[in-house]
């Protein structure tokens, strides 16, 4: 996911009620005020910029082809508010006793495929186990807006139209060379998708195929949501067998994924919990007789 699109996103599947507040009504009415044309002809326009950047058409006709305005998702994003939990709250509710003990089972059942991953990626896996739980409780609550009708909706307003425009083009090229169908994109109401949350940008960009079946899968793929999560991280600078608590230039890097400090030391903060619990884990096997 790109620098400017991931601003914080990460929190929508959890904060989302406490971010949409009374002004929600007033917003959705007025907010398709700001362009001249209509929704069908600014996503005919729409269809022959894809076709223009050289997505094909059959792919423009699957994702598209009854996509109508959704108000409600453009109201959502109008009454976002700012996040002021501080990390002390956030963090005592997001690493709960439950999500540290489902964590740190998740990294025993997948620990083959997570350690290929760290092989290849250099990413411990608790930071990946960590982030998928904070995530969607791993993948539990991936969200169920449709990215596609969503993301129109928000290209079609005014306030981030550039952003999520090219949000959109990136989401038909998902569609385009056969990761998801555009039925199984769901998600998050700002397009993210998957069981980390990857915006279109990011799945072009950093999603891998990593069980081989010929596409990138991050809805049902375990080992392709580990692989790209990872892949991520390395591409923005991830450094291969250093710690990663704040002040650390891989403390930075989780900032790439969300640039919300409290985010980023949850982060750090469950990974480090989930570690201490697998070292104890392996310590104690290697003392049994």
């Amino acid at each position: 996911m790109g620098r400017v699109s991931r601003i914080a996103f990460a929190f929508a599947i959890v904060l989302a009620a406490a971010l949409v507040g009374a002004s929600t009504s007033s917003a959705a009415s007025s907010a398709a005020s700001c362009r001249a044309e209509s929704f069908d002809v600014w996503l005919d326009d729409f269809r022959e910029e894809a076709a223009a950047q050289g997505i094909s058409r059959r792919a423009i006709s699957a994702a598209l082809t009854g996509i109508a305005y959704d108000a409600e998702v453009v109201a959502r994003d109008r009454a976002q508010g700012v996040f002021k939990q501080s990390f002390a709250q956030f963090a005592g509710r997001m690493i709960s006793p439950y999500r540290v003990q489902k964590g740190a089972s998740l990294l025993q059942r997948h620990a083959a495929v997570l350690d290929q991953v760290e092989r290849r990626f250099g990413v411990p896996a608790p930071v990946v186990v960590a982030i998928w739980g904070l995530e969607t409780d791993f993948g539990a609550n991936r969200g169920n807006v449709p990215t596609l009708t969503a993301l129109a909706s928000l290209a079609y307003d005014c306030r981030r139209s550039a952003m999520f425009t090219n949000e959109l083009l990136d989401a038909l090229r998902v569609v385009d060379r056969g990761d998801l169908s555009p039925a199984e994109m769901r998600g998050a109401w700002h397009g993210e998708l998957g069981q980390t949350q990857f915006l279109p940008s990011s799945y072009v960009r950093f999603a891998v195929d990593f069980d081989g079946d010929g596409r990138a899968d991050l809805i049902r793929s375990a080992p392709d949501v580990f692989a790209s999560t990872a892949n991520y991280l390395k591409g923005y600078g991830w450094r291969r067998g250093e710690a990663w608590d704040e002040g650390t230039a891989n403390f930075e890097v989780i900032r790439q994924w969300n640039r919300s400090a409290v985010y980023a030391r949850t982060v750090a903060a469950f990974a480090a919990r989930l570690a201490d619990g697998r070292t104890a884990e392996r310590d104690g096997k290697r003392r049994l007789p």
